[in-house]
């Protein structure tokens, strides 16, 4: 999906201002967001890729207006309409509807554990997939406009690279965040010069390293 979410590598919006010594959380109703986040997965309505192509359908003017966490909070409301588990009229009202069945949360409090967090998410996956793509192979990014999730950046479509390392089989995002299936594929990490990207008034020193799925490269 090409949209105001995919701004890297773009001209125009100024340097990344960088906070020092930024902390986790600037203000208390962040920490709750991500908690009602972690909460949320629980019930195992979408997936981590749908949910960040719910952040990504925010439209333009209020994503570029939105903190970190807002976008997150708008996300999740979109997603806990979508899946049936609220209506948009109880998140207006802030009250369920008359006669809705109260269900218990699959995640609460004291299953809250170290072990918990750490292992909420995992997309990598054991399975027998053959690599379609070789350490030291010069390969380019294909040149697609999908109208769903992708993490195929809009700024290095089209550009030769070469694989520097393959990560192992990781889900597909594309097709995951659409509950179209897992597609298990090799993730490799692409090393693309910066002049590849920028062309000539980018440092002759300088490359970014990208990791990228088997379907989003061809032979160079």
């Amino acid at each position: 999906m090409n949209g105001i979410h995919d701004m890297g590598g773009m001209h125009g919006m100024g340097p990344v201002q960088y906070e020092k010594n930024e902390p986790v959380f600037h203000t208390d109703w962040e920490s709750r967001v991500f908690a009602m986040y972690i909460a949320l997965s629980a019930w195992r309505k979408w997936n981590i890729d749908a949910a960040r192509h719910s952040r990504e359908v925010i439209p333009p003017a209020e994503y570029l207006r939105m903190s970190y966490y807002e976008k997150w909070f708008a996300g999740q409301v979109d997603l806990l309409v979508k899946s049936g588990l609220v209506t948009a009229a109880e998140i207006e009202s802030g009250v369920p509807a008359p006669g809705t069945a109260k269900a218990t949360p699959p995640l609460t409090a004291d299953k809250i554990t170290v072990e918990t967090l750490a292992n909420r998410i995992n997309v990598s996956r054991n399975v027998p997939v053959a690599p379609r793509f070789q350490t030291g192979q010069r390969v380019r990014a294909r040149n697609i406009n999908p109208i769903g999730h992708t993490r195929l950046p809009r700024y290095v479509r089209g550009k030769v690279g070469t694989i520097e390392r393959d990560h192992g089989v990781f889900v597909f995002p594309d097709t995951n965040s659409q509950f179209l299936g897992e597609k298990p594929q090799h993730v490799y990490s692409v090393r693309f010069a910066a002049r590849e990207l920028w062309g000539e008034q980018a440092s002759p020193r300088d490359s970014i390293y990208i990791n990228m799925w088997d379907d989003y490269l061809e032979p160079a």
